[in-house]
């Protein structure tokens, strides 16, 4: 059967369109399909042409259809077949599919047809309920983790953030804030940290991911909240062109960590004291026999020198007492380091590069004050081989160190740098702490690994000696860089793990 509508349009043109369509005629007939409708419903040209469209659906439909297609060729006009409810349609192998069918009326030399165009709904749908169901799960993960959504553009201008956002900025839920607004409600003391994180996410040559945690007051009250913001930076053409991330207000983790800190500090000076008492006590005990022979000897000596009674065998006795007793003095002490040191050392290869970054998060969780930290760090770093809770311990004593030294000059959230690289000429890795402030002067610098000795009202004065004794212990070395009037430089060096 040839149609009107074959001698106007080319059928190479129909079969053109992606989308299944079937040309009808005001009997019932289908007299033109393109190979998309043909591919859905499993027939070829030649069954298809010719054949009574209720053909095309279950049974139970016929007589209604027939109803519903007179009713339509009376009153033509572009419409959804079932107001838009999914209908059933049956192909070539009897399989029934879901679709949604739209209706365009069609004339064409006096005569009219009806052009149905047939989309496959459970597809659709499926996608329509995997997107209902994926937005749901994600809003009750952010519901249950109390999470807050931003995406910023270029040069940081706020694009889009949700009514969490804005509760967290301080700011009603349903009011839009500046980017000058973001940015003067975040803490002076953390602007320079999240600046820092900022540049390094954005730097091409990183991982684009961002990771901060700071502070914002809230302008109304002048409450002070602790957020932490994670996001990832998209780039084109090399150059950051966008920034999505979630935010979430850890206050209260904040203020119970401060707690548990100032516990642990308190509990860590009180155990540092009591040991420092003990090995004294211990030191005392071991030395005081030998020193009191040393007096009593040198005594004799002096007495003898005094009444000109100088007998050179008592003298002679007087001093090589002395010396023996000196000896022993020294058997004794070293015994006890010996003991006091005794046990196994567990050594295993890692990463320090991770090892760093798990310490500055240590200091900066401790009640020590607030800085910046610069790391500088050799990507494809090699691996070391220690004890890593003294290595650990060792950095984080450095740490607070540097804070502790920045904060007697009042500077914001100061910057301190620490540098990891390979040092291929000693086979060691080269780990570097440096901070900016007042320096050490050379009297201080030269006693400040010596045990007991401080600067601080209430040190101890074994951190350092104690850092020192394990970087040596795990095989390598430390040294100071005094740097005075601009900053200290503590340096240690650990043996590749090859």
């Amino acid at each position: 059967m040839t149609s009107p509508f074959q001698d106007l349009c080319s059928q190479t043109l129909f079969d053109a369109v992606p989308e299944a369509m079937l040309l009808i005629d005001k009997s019932g007939y289908v007299v033109l399909t393109n190979s998309a409708a043909r591919q859905l419903l499993g027939y070829s040209e030649k069954e298809i042409i010719g054949l009574e469209v209720e053909a095309l659906m279950p049974r139970q439909y016929h007589e209604h259809h027939r109803h519903y297609r007179n009713a339509f060729n009376e009153n033509p006009e572009q419409r959804n077949m079932g107001t838009g409810a999914v209908l059933d349609v049956l192909c070539q192998d009897g399989k029934v599919l879901k679709v949604d069918i739209g209706l365009t009326p069609v004339r064409m030399t006096d005569q009219k047809f009806t052009l149905a165009s047939i989309r496959v709904a459970d597809r659709r749908r499926q996608a329509e309920e995997a997107l209902r169901t994926s937005e749901e799960r994600l809003r009750l993960s952010k519901q249950a983790a109390n999470l807050a959504v931003f995406d910023f553009g270029p040069n940081y201008i706020i694009k889009h953030w949700d009514e969490k956002m804005s509760v967290l900025w301080g700011a009603e839920a349903e009011s839009e804030l500046s980017d000058k607004q973001f940015l003067t409600v975040i803490h002076p003391d953390d602007r320079h940290a999240r600046e820092y994180a900022l540049n390094s996410a954005t730097d091409p040559a990183g991982k684009g991911k961002y990771k901060i945690e700071y502070r914002v007051i809230e302008p109304a009250t002048g409450a002070e909240r602790w957020v932490i913001a994670l996001g990832r930076v998209f780039f084109k053409n090399g150059v950051a062109s966008r920034l999505i991330g979630v935010a979430r207000d850890i206050t209260e983790r904040k203020l119970l960590s401060k707690k548990l800190q100032q516990y642990r500090n308190e509990t860590e000076s009180l155990l540092a004291q009591q040991v420092a008492a003990q090995t004294a006590s211990a030191i005392a005990h071991e030395l005081n026999q030998p020193l009191a022979a040393i007096s009593a000897y040198g005594e004799v000596a002096l007495h003898a020198f005094e009444n000109d009674s100088i007998d050179e065998t008592t003298i002679k006795h007087a001093l090589e007492s002395c010396i023996e007793q000196a000896h022993r003095a020294g058997k004794s002490l070293h015994e006890l380091i010996a003991f006091l040191q005794k046990g196994d050392l567990i050594k295993e290869q890692f990463n320090l590069n991770d090892l760093v970054k798990e310490a500055v998060n240590i200091a900066r969780g401790d009640d020590y004050g607030h800085f910046t930290p610069e790391l500088q760090i050799e990507e494809n770093l090699a691996t070391v081989i220690g004890n890593k809770i003294q290595i650990q311990k060792i950095l984080v004593n450095l740490l607070r160190n540097a804070i502790e030294a920045v904060r007697t000059i009042n500077t914001a959230s100061p910057p301190i740098t620490i540098t990891v690289r390979n040092n291929s000429e000693i086979k060691m890795v080269h780990v570097t702490v440096k901070d900016k402030g007042p320096g050490l002067n050379a009297d201080i610098a030269q006693r400040v690994f010596e045990p007991f000795f401080t600067t601080k009202p209430t040190g101890v004065g074994m951190g350092l000696a104690i850092s020192r004794a394990l970087t040596e212990a795990n095989g390598g070395k430390m040294w100071l860089d005094p740097s005075d009037g601009t900053g200290a430089a503590f340096h240690f060096t650990l043996p590749l793990a090859s």
